[in-house]
């Protein structure tokens, strides 16, 4: 089954993607864009923001750090007064292991040589970060009465793999998270679903150092494409509480199909 994007499928819809202006927040913008949504990308650093988002049709560049609830109200309220509301949130936002191993791939470090600042940092960029977006959106899509949270995690075996101190812990912390708030917001008219690419992808939180032949085997970010586009649109109405492997998406999306 062969999934494209349809240039206005997405029209009208505003969406906010955290940690937007690189890796698989930049290619999910780039998706969601082209489908001519409106949307904000996010980055602590304004000039990459504001970089990434002039790349795009129709996009609004934010400074946002995660981690301060005070800069998570102020590019809320941004958002809100320049889109006039959102339809879509995405939690993206993240940093990987190299701000604690330059070499976690090849010489993977034990979680006792961690330095509390690089666990602390890593697990609050990650799940404070996804807690503290939501929980400044969320409340907002319920006075409108419609939204939806779309929550990106990683693949289990990366959140116990050996030498992943904090990274592992802290996508299962979000995707523990993102399953409470589904469950939380049951009997709302917010949709809240996980969505993760299903293995290691060509971003910048892979080392460039490491072997061809496992380079080779890394997902392209825009393989996000085209289930961040559809869990957007009016298909996944009355979708919530799924988790959704973009590598699979158009498997899953068949067993859907033939289950309904």
């Amino acid at each position: 089954m062969t999934i494209t994007i349809v240039k206005d499928e997405l029209k009208g819809v505003r969406v906010l993607v955290t940690g937007g202006s690189s890796g698989l927040g930049r290619a999910m913008a780039q998706a969601l864009d082209s489908a001519g949504a409106r949307v904000a990308l996010s980055s602590r650093d304004t000039w990459r923001a504001q970089a990434a988002a002039a790349e795009l049709e129709s996009a609004l560049g934010v400074t946002l750090d995660v981690r301060d609830v005070r800069s998570v109200a102020a590019a809320v309220d941004a958002v809100y007064e320049e889109l006039g509301g959102l339809d879509v949130l995405v939690n993206n936002a993240g940093i990987g292991m190299q701000t604690v191993n330059t070499r976690f791939m090849t010489d993977p470090q034990p979680f006792w040589e961690v330095s509390e600042a690089g666990f602390h940092d890593v697990l609050t960029t990650k799940a404070t970060g996804t807690f503290l977006v939501s929980s400044a959106v969320v409340p907002r899509m319920l006075d409108v009465g419609r939204g939806r949270v779309i929550t990106i995690s990683m693949s289990e075996s990366t959140m116990v793999r050996r030498g992943f101190v904090p990274y592992g812990p802290s996508g299962a912390a979000v995707e523990a998270f993102a399953r409470v708030m589904a469950a939380d917001l049951v009997g709302t008219p917010i949709a809240a679903n996980i969505l993760l690419p299903g293995g290691p992808t060509a971003t910048g939180m892979v080392p460039d150092d490491i072997d061809k032949d496992v380079r080779a085997r890394l997902l392209d970010p825009s393989v996000m494409g085209p289930p961040i586009v559809w869990l957007a649109s009016q298909f996944a109405a009355g979708v919530h509480d799924e988790r959704i492997v973009a590598c699979d998406f158009a498997d899953w999306l068949s067993a859907r199909a033939l289950d309904t």
